[in-house]
């Protein structure tokens, strides 16, 4: 499978944003909003965005495949938050419109404790050993999924250790089709992808049904957007608002240098953001016939939502 930049941390945006004083519509009770200006970051800039892939954001969780166990294992995305006491202070810090990257923690009072098997991401920055929190205040880390774990029951349905496969959705061989096959852990080792399905994220894309659930992972960059528009904030907000393609969670660039820049609807001065969602590359799905091996191998069981 083809792969693309991996996602370690919060992708950063391609315009340079702005806080407004006033109500965030995004999130509740957050009394400012980040919205986009019309200048695309240096960050952008340097990576060459203009040469850059366009690809399609899906609307999941992001998870990871590398080794535990002496095998590859799907990884669960935790980020390590503050407690309430430090995510306070942080807060009245954000909310005062300064800075956030003159906030100091204290790495070893500051934070909520993780899982022993938690490993911190790739990407992020290192202070004494210790890893940094980003603008956000959250340290991007993963945790192992076990099989037939009750939390990450979702993340677990689409791996079978012992087989050593993963559900993945990928491209068909027929143009403008796709399909759900079975493909080797170790084919995706070190890559990052997004679940999907009916129990994640309200299921924008309408993947099976509360009887029937269905849940595959996307690997990061799978789906190329063919017609994109140009890269100024007037014909993105046409693209998203009156094009049919761009009925989408939003656009990720992968850079020739590795790098990844996104932007989506919630950061533009949208009218509206269309709820009918798709992924952009179906026209149509096809169950790969191997997929019956892979059932036949999963066990059966209640599955327990995480709280």
């Amino acid at each position: 499978m083809r792969r693309r930049g991996a996602v370690q941390r919060k992708v950063p945006c391609l315009f340079v944003t702005e806080v407004k004083d006033e109500p965030s519509a995004k999130r509740e009770r957050q009394p400012f909003k980040v919205l986009a200006t019309e200048t695309i970051t240096t960050k952008a800039i340097e990576a060459d965005i203009y040469s850059a892939i366009p690809t399609e954001k899906v609307d999941g969780t992001c998870c990871y495949v590398t080794t535990y166990k002496g095998q590859p294992y799907l990884w669960a995305r935790l980020d390590r938050k503050p407690n309430k006491q430090a995510e306070k202070k942080f807060k009245q810090f954000l909310y005062s419109l300064e800075d956030c990257k003159e906030f100091a923690w204290n790495i070893e009072e500051d934070f909520k404790p993780v899982p022993d098997t938690w490993i911190p991401a790739k990407d992020i920055e290192f202070s004494n050993g210790n890893p940094l929190p980003d603008e956000n205040g959250h340290m991007p880390g993963w945790v192992p999924v076990e099989k037939n774990s009750k939390q990450y029951c979702w993340h677990s349905s689409v791996v079978n250790y012992e087989a050593e496969i993963a559900l993945v959705l990928k491209h068909h061989a027929e143009p403008g089709l796709l399909e759900i096959s079975p493909v080797p852990l170790s084919e995706i080792l070190e890559q990052t992808l997004e679940l999907i399905g009916t129990n994640i994220n309200a299921n924008p894309y309408g993947l099976g049904s509360k009887k029937q659930p269905v849940h595959l992972l996307v690997p990061h960059g799978a789906f190329e957007i063919k017609n994109p528009p140009p890269l100024k904030q007037n014909d993105i907000l046409s693209w998203f608002e009156g094009c049919n393609e761009g009925k989408v969670e939003g656009i990720v660039w992968h850079c020739n240098n590795g790098c990844l820049i996104k932007d989506d609807p919630c950061n533009l001065p949208l009218t509206a953001v269309s709820p009918n969602q798709r992924l952009s590359a179906v026209s149509g799905a096809t169950l790969d016939t191997s997929l019956h091996q892979y059932l036949r191998h999963k066990r059966t069981g209640k599955c327990v939502a995480p709280e």
